[in-house]
């Protein structure tokens, strides 16, 4: 069952992406609605696990991890002694590197997409090497560096979204 939203739900989601430091009083006049109102919507939102979590989005480069690849990866479903991998498990352990920022598991050629993000192209490359590769089944792997980012973002468009249509 789809949770339904209605058009206040659907700004307070937009200005909370924008900012979650907005306070519910900002929010609340921002949207044109009480504050209690408000807060009950956000708490709504929250239990239903539309709301996951809020963090602060930090400058990468700032923080000398300025070079970010993408990263195809590739395995073999079965070990040399037969016994069975599990792309979910692989795709988990990858998850526990700390340079890695997102682990997506797609169809086509590659198994496996992971978003890296180190000091430079030398790190990435100790990465792939020295970690990504000893992960039992990674079969092989196609490192793309991004030269620039046009747009790199964790919004998702919810104007004129109304989850209570069919």
């Amino acid at each position: 069952m789809k949770p339904k939203l209605d058009g206040k739900d659907v700004q307070i989601l937009s200005l909370l992406q924008k900012n979650c430091k907005l306070t519910v009083k900002e929010i609340a006049r921002k949207v044109g609605s009480p504050i209690t109102t408000v807060f009950a919507k956000i708490k709504r939102m929250e239990q239903l696990g539309i709301i996951k979590e809020y963090r602060a989005v930090l400058d990468h480069k700032k923080l000398r991890r300025g070079a970010t690849a993408f990263i195809l990866a590739s395995f073999s479903y079965e070990t040399q002694n037969q016994s069975s991998l599990s792309q979910r498990e692989i795709a988990k352990q990858i998850t526990r590197f700390p340079e890695v920022q997102e682990v997506h598991i797609i169809a086509g050629d590659w198994d496996i997409l992971v978003k890296v993000k180190e000091k430079d192209i030398a790190a990435i490359g100790k990465f792939v090497i020295d970690k990504l590769r000893t992960i039992k089944g990674i079969e092989k792997t196609l490192t793309c560096m991004v030269f620039e980012t046009q747009k790199e973002t964790t919004e998702i468009p919810v104007q004129n979204l109304f989850l209570n249509k069919e």
